[in-house]
């Protein structure tokens, strides 16, 4: 398991707009999602992978707050976003281990 990136407060000030941006339209976009067949089942999947993904971000912005990317909160959201086929998405998420550089 890859650990949280620490960021300095410098850092976190500079790139809080995109980072934030990132989270803020994953949640959006996850929100607009519908399960992709008929049924109780799949609603239910659907829910839990849309409450997963939100849970992921919520992670990351508890984590940001306190200047790293929590890595939990990374592998959380970008898991239930590719079982929701948003492969985007979490490909977007993943890139937030890469803000402020190595």
């Amino acid at each position: 398991m890859t650990q949280d990136k620490n960021i300095s407060p410098d850092d976190r000030a500079r790139l809080d707009q995109v980072f934030m941006q990132v989270v803020l339209d994953v949640q959006a976009q996850v929100q607009q999602t519908r399960p992709e067949q008929p049924g109780n089942l799949a609603a239910m999947f659907h829910k839990e992978s849309v409450a997963e993904a939100l849970q992921g971000c919520a992670m990351l912005i508890a984590g940001w707050n306190q200047n790293r990317v929590d890595e939990a909160g990374v592998q959380r959201s970008t898991k239930a976003l590719r079982s929701l086929g948003l492969g985007d998405l979490a490909g977007r998420v993943e890139n937030l281990r890469r803000i402020g550089g190595e």
